[in-house]
């Protein structure tokens, strides 16, 4: 056993490499032929649409840090940046939590002081904080240093977005940022930037293009609500559909078999929009039993407001329930035919002690397995799920993601999704070695 769960752990290892080698090459791959002769393709046509122009294009790959080759990028995002921004700041980087938003913020320690840094005129400008969070400017020209070729000086630092950028004094550079209100030019404009992240290996994959805040901050929140809800169908779907299942195993071919097995074939059948379309309707609008959306006001959900959870459980439940059902009616039958529980019934033992004692537990074995590998399955689901009903968990963010183009996202929410799909595969495995104990792994 043990020399299987070893095996099983670095099998875990190398899928998760590969699927992240695979997922980072599908989604960020661009021949850089094609990236130099239109600059406004592939990402940054999905972010910024059809009317940028190529010269507010070439400033975005570079403020993003696209313009760097694929393998550099992939290793900055799996084990972080911060190393390499160091070697060029000459500096330490830290993350400090700001005290309004709790989110991290890249700094630089510079003699003891944190400080991040922009330009005023040919000014080196550093805000420095403060023992109470807060900042105060200073004038700090003296950390100007020779440029590379000996022409002119330079000085890499730490911004207030989280990248180490590259200044050049008295370049009067100018690069293009996206606002809200539109695009916007800005003067003294930095000359290289390098956004700064830690790597998915230690929990940051970096800024979301979305909202401009980390990822790591919104999707441990979005995580949790997709959980609960996620714990919620099992909680509902599980007893039920292995109770529905052993019933109509046990009661093969006879009425109640039928109605058991045809729909739970109707709900696997349906897709969920279908479903919760449907639910929506009846329920919400006619019925209006249930709000027919999952809006909730705060990001600490909280099971009081039960109604807004009930139709989307009562969705996962619809779709899931049928395939579960069938399985563990199919083994139940399977098992309720084998000679050893004929045998017992036929010398008069009772038919319920049969059942409980001894089917029961030889025909979960099959089922137990399906559903921890059916978990991955329930995850995809909830995508759709959260997007019909605007349940804000990690589908709903996944789905925001993709129509935005937000690729640092869109990485971390699949990778979590595999971590998932990996770790309920080995629960499965090792469920299914409680139930038979027969069974030896070499």
């Amino acid at each position: 056993m043990a020399r299987f769960i070893f095996r099983s752990i670095i099998s875990t290892i190398v899928t998760m490499l590969l699927v992240s080698i695979t997922l980072f090459i599908l989604l960020e791959f661009e021949r850089p032929s094609v990236a130099k002769e239109r600059p406004c393709s592939g990402i940054i046509r999905k972010i910024l649409g059809i009317m940028a122009t190529p010269e507010q294009c070439v400033s975005f790959r570079n403020q993003l840090g696209i313009d760097q080759p694929l393998p550099l990028r992939y290793v900055d995002w799996l084990a972080g940046n911060d190393w390499r921004a160091e070697s060029k700041t000459g500096y330490p980087l830290v993350t400090l939590d700001n005290l309004n938003s709790g989110e991290e913020e890249w700094w630089m320690e510079v003699d003891g002081r944190y400080m991040q840094f922009e330009i005023d005129g040919e000014d080196l400008v550093a805000l420095v904080r403060q023992e109470d969070g807060f900042v105060e400017r200073e004038v700090m020209n003296d950390l100007w240093r020779p440029n590379d070729d000996g022409a002119g000086e330079q000085f890499w630092g730490v911004d207030n977005k989280g990248r180490a950028v590259k200044w050049l004094l008295g370049s009067g550079k100018t690069a293009f940022i996206s606002t809200q209100t539109g695009w916007q030019e800005i003067d003294n404009a930095p000359d290289d930037y390098l956004p700064l992240r830690k790597g998915m290996l230690r929990g940051d994959p970096g800024f979301s293009l979305r909202t401009n805040r980390p990822v790591n901050s919104q999707i441990f929140r979005r995580i949790r609500n997709t959980a609960l809800l996620a714990g919620l169908a099992f909680a509902v779907v599980m007893p039920l559909a292995l109770v529905l299942g052993i019933v109509a195993g046990v009661n093969e071919g006879k009425l109640i078999d039928r109605v058991i097995s045809v729909g739970g074939l109707f709900g696997t059948a349906t897709p969920e929009f279908v479903t919760g379309m449907l639910l929506i309707l009846v329920f919400a609008i006619w019925l209006k039993m249930f709000p027919a959306v999952s809006v909730f006001t705060t990001d600490k959900l909280s099971l009081s407001d039960w109604k807004k959870f009930a139709l989307p459980v009562l969705t996962l439940t619809t779709v899931e329930l049928g395939y579960i059902i069938r399985m563990t009616r199919a083994s139940m039958v399977e098992v309720m035919n084998t000679s050893y529980i004929r045998t017992a019934i036929i010398k008069g033992m009772p038919f319920k002690r049969v059942v409980f004692k001894h089917a029961i537990r030889n025909a979960l074995m099959a089922p137990i397995t399906i559903i921890m590998l059916h978990v991955n399955w329930l995850i995809g689901g909830i995508v759709v799920v959260e997007a019909i009903f605007g349940y804000p968990g990690l589908g709903t963010y996944i789905y925001d993601s993709a129509i935005f183009g937000d690729v640092n996202a869109l990485e971390a929410s699949a990778m979590v999704t595999v971590l998932v799909a990996v770790v309920t595969r080995l629960l499965g495995d090792l469920a299914y070695t409680y139930l038979n104990p027969r069974i030896r792994y070499s």
